[in-house]
């Protein structure tokens, strides 16, 4: 640290023994050097040593080197040596410059040290408010800013508290009661800091500084100082302005980031909420049109054939069945866009899903030809055998309503690099690769003006069940004509079966 002139409470006599001692070695040094040397050049000698004693420490020992380097010039080097005495008065000229020179020298070291440990200063006092606005940037929430600014301010003695402005202009949890307040709405009113000592408990000194954002006022921020409070907020005033000004945009920054993920979300659920009025009031007013009709005709019909009334309860029955499949679909995409479904995982084999599953679609598929090929080494498998069934479903469903009456549908089932696979396919006109990433999208169809039933909801749902048991679902044209959706499970590591459960039952 830089010795001044500035009093302190204990006097350090060490810089100024060193000052003798500079100029004593100067002189030890310059005396076999006068027969070389004219007295000038002994003059700077002793010049160098003033330089060097306001550089390392400080203004008052290099006065004393000035005074002193005078001195020991006059006693050791002019003639008479030896002796205070002048006979040239040349030389009292040479002293007068001497100690001016040297008392300038030494003031302008000392002021040239200062300002560079002040510009040393605020370069560090710059980059700890660079480190404070990078954390404050990467904040995500009012926790972490209050941290990051506690965290530099504490190397400060000081510590910070944010109190925010709600959406009704008030400040809850405020410090001091009513007398805080009414400094807080200072503060705001002002776009200043405001000093106190009265609202603190402990009698600390305290400064409420606005938090003032580009768009508004977002609150103050009450600051607690250390000892000597009042002086460190003359020092620190603008170093505070700055830092209160810094959490300010934080805090802006995280309300407007709320408010944008607020706004996607409304109009995500506005965008699914016009989605699927579009697709009930098109899809259900069909088979609902067709059920009042069929029930007008029973109403009114003198049934003589028992077969005619069959045929119409059937039709009946199958139009309902489409209301509550359409009407169960759109359900479990909300569900599955809220992700409130849990899956019951549980290892088992893909022949004992994939039959379940053609049992189920029997009756819609008719006279169609179904094939299944099962690869011979596949082992167990853990999904939810109800979820992964309502989506081998929908696929069979898809197969079959885009391709010919009297097209085969083929299963095969096999393993790939890191996952077991269920592949259906048809042999209907295939897609465009362009459109096979557009088909997984909510209410998307492979051709919107389809007179086939359904929203397009079944690739979306079958995509997010695929999903939830960490695998995927892909689409694929074949060769030679047909259209391929394969779904990909993880294969994991299945349970060891115990040899007793291996072992055949004994003959009784």
């Amino acid at each position: 640290m830089i010795a001044d002139s500035t009093p302190s409470e204990s006097f350090d006599l060490r810089p100024y023994i060193t000052a003798v001692l500079v100029c004593a070695v100067t002189t030890v040094v310059a005396t076999p050097l006068l027969e070389f040397l004219d007295p000038a050049n002994i003059v700077m000698l002793f010049l160098l040593a003033v330089f060097l004693s306001a550089l390392k420490l400080g203004r008052g020992p290099a006065v004393v080197s000035a005074f002193l380097g005078v001195a020991l010039f006059d006693f050791f080097f002019v003639p008479p040596r030896f002796s205070f005495a002048v006979h040239d008065a040349q030389y009292l000229v040479t002293f007068a410059v001497m100690l001016a020179v040297g008392l300038m020298t030494a003031e302008l070291t000392v002021r040239l040290q200062r300002q560079a440990g002040v510009a040393l200063e605020g370069q560090r006092q710059s980059h700890r408010l660079y480190e404070l606005a990078r954390e404050l940037a990467g904040a995500i929430s009012l926790e972490q800013v209050g941290a990051a600014l506690n965290k530099y301010l504490g190397e400060r003695g000081t510590h910070a508290d944010l109190c925010l402005l709600d959406a009704q202009g008030n400040l809850p949890g405020l410090v001091g009661g009513t007398l805080g307040l009414q400094l807080a709405r200072m503060a705001l009113a002002q776009s200043e800091p405001v000093p106190t000592q009265a609202i603190a408990p402990d009698g600390a000194f305290i400064v409420m500084l606005p938090l003032k954002a580009p768009m508004r006022m977002r609150g103050v921020m009450v600051v607690r100082l250390g000892d000597g409070g009042g002086d460190a907020l003359r020092e620190g005033r603008d170093v505070l302005m700055t830092v209160a000004s810094l959490a300010a945009i934080a805090i802006e920054r995280l309300h407007y980031a709320d408010v944008a993920q607020e706004t996607e979300v409304q109009v995500a659920a506005e965008r699914l909420r016009s989605s699927i009025l579009s697709a009930l009031s098109h899809d259900l007013r069909t088979p609902l049109t067709a059920l009042v009709g069929l029930a007008d005709s029973l109403a009114m019909a003198r049934v003589s054939d028992p077969g005619d009334a069959t045929e119409t309860a059937a039709a009946i029955r199958d139009q309902a069945r489409a209301i509550s499949n359409l009407v169960a679909n759109l359900l479990d995409m909300a569900r599955l866009q809220a992700g409130k479904i849990a899956l019951r995982r549980e290892w088992q084999l893909f022949e004992d899903v994939i039959g379940a599953s053609l049992n189920l679609m029997r009756p819609s598929l008719g006279a169609r030809t179904v094939t299944v090929d099962l690869a011979k080494d596949l082992p167990l498998v853990e999904f939810d055998a109800v979820l992964i069934e309502r989506v081998l479903c929908n696929l069979i469903e898809n197969a079959a309503k885009y391709s010919a009456e009297t097209s085969p549908i083929e299963l095969s089932a096999f393993l790939g690099e890191d996952s077991a696979c269920i592949a259906v396919c048809d042999r209907g006109p295939g897609i465009p690769r362009e459109e096979w990433e557009r088909l997984f999208g909510m209410f998307a169809r492979g051709n919107v003006e389809s007179s086939k039933p359904g929203v397009g909801l079944g690739l979306a749902i079958c995509r997010a069940i695929a999903e939830a048991h960490g695998g995927s679902i892909g689409a694929r044209n074949r060769d030679g004509g047909g259209f391929c959706m394969t779904l990909r499970l993880p294969l994991g590591t299945p349970p060891r079966m115990e040899e007793e459960a291996l072992r055949p039952e004994p003959a009784a």
